[in-house]
């Protein structure tokens, strides 16, 4: 699985001009579902995720985590990070996971993610407007086969 977080002040996605999740000060997580992937990968980038240190403390240094300070995470399925753009203009994604079973994947995502911290989702496999402010800026690329 790859993640891109992003410490966000508030982020939105809205589907076919309708809002549909929105959250204040938290993480914008675009999430990309790849063959191979199982339940450890999330188990394990979720683990990360909550308890990186990325929200300043009281002294202006990244001290505290999502835990810590209770914040939110918007959760949106993107399948064009598993883009192979080595050859040609145009990506190839063959190591994007096939939709059903990514499907399975990202939900499960959500829900250990929502054991830690309030989770909000944006509409798998839907073309999505998401409107991010980020905090910072900050942003992370996280891969469960690196962690």
């Amino acid at each position: 699985m790859k993640a891109v977080i992003q410490r966000v002040s508030r982020s939105s996605v809205s589907v076919d001009g309708k809002e549909v999740s929105k959250i204040e000060k938290g993480v914008n997580i675009l999430l990309g579902v790849m063959k191979g992937d199982d339940e450890e990968d999330a188990r394990k980038l979720v683990s990360k995720i909550v308890n990186l240190r990325i929200f300043v403390d009281d002294n202006g240094k990244m001290n505290l985590s999502l835990k810590d300070i209770g914040a939110e995470a918007l959760v949106i399925s993107q399948f064009t990070l598993a883009a192979d753009i080595k050859r040609g203009r145009r990506p190839a994604f063959d190591s994007a996971m096939e939709p059903k079973e990514a499907e399975k994947l990202y939900n499960y995502f959500c829900e250990q993610m929502q054991k830690e911290c309030e989770v909000k989702r944006g509409i798998f496999k839907a073309m999505m407007e998401v409107e991010i402010v980020n905090d910072g800026p900050v942003t992370i690329i996280a891969d469960s086969r690196e962690l």
